[in-house]
Formats: C-alpha cells, structure tokens, sequence
C-alpha cells in the first residue's frame, strides 16, 4: 500500500474509533437538535424521545449547555455480533455570543425540549423631550 494510501486508512480508522464508536463506549446518543435565530433571541430545540421532563438536565457553564436525559427504556443497536444498549441522551452546543444567560428558559412538550436564550439588549431608547 502507497504512504497516501497507508494515510488514509489511518485517518478513517481514528474518524470512526473517535466519533462513531466513541458514543458506543459511553453510552450516550446525540440527540437531533436545531439552533434558529429570530431577531431578539436564539431558539435550540432538541428531539428526546423516550424521554420524560423529570429526567432532563440543562447545565449552564460560561459558554456552553449541557443537555443531559436519561431514556425510560433501553434502547438498542446491533452492529454484527455486538448488540450496544443506551440509556440516556447527551447534547452539549456552545451558546451564541450576545446571550443574556439570566434570561435562558426551557419547555419541554411531545418529546422536544426547546430552550430559549433572549439576545442582549444592546443600546437603550432615548426619549425626545
């Protein structure tokens, strides 16, 4: 095999040992998520199935949230032989810049948990008198 060649297969083995089989190692599922900015606020809404709210934890740190739900039931994929079980969900995203991070809220309803993160208000209004 060629050096490039001997490279490549490198580079795809680490991809797959470090992203795909790194969530069957812990455990964990990323769930679908989806960021939209509207003009005074930033809207993340992620996709928990087989979740119920009391099982959902949001952490706020600096400059990211953690968004960690324990499943009601197992869920299962098999790979060949190897049959992996998952219980919980695991999503951490960076917030935005400009968030006022006291104002976050979150609602979860029919499986997707939709946090809020209201824009800072920049400048104030100045009255004419």
């Amino acid at each position: 095999m060629s050096d490039f060649g001997s490279f490549i297969e490198k580079q795809m083995n680490s991809f797959f040992e470090d992203t795909v089989f790194n969530d069957f190692t812990h455990k964990e599922l990323v769930p679908l998520s989806h960021l939209n900015e509207k003009h005074s606020s930033w809207i993340l809404e992620i996709d928990l199935p087989l979740v119920d709210k009391k099982n959902i934890e949001i952490i706020l740190s600096t400059d990211h949230l953690s968004i960690n739900a324990k499943l009601t039931k197992t869920f299962c994929i098999s790979k060949g032989n190897v049959v992996t079980e998952f219980n919980c969900l695991r999503k951490m995203i960076k917030i935005p810049n400009g968030i006022d991070t006291k104002q976050i809220s979150a609602i979860f309803k029919n499986g997707v948990l939709k946090i809020t993160m209201p824009k800072l208000v920049q400048g104030r209004k100045i009255p004419i008198k």
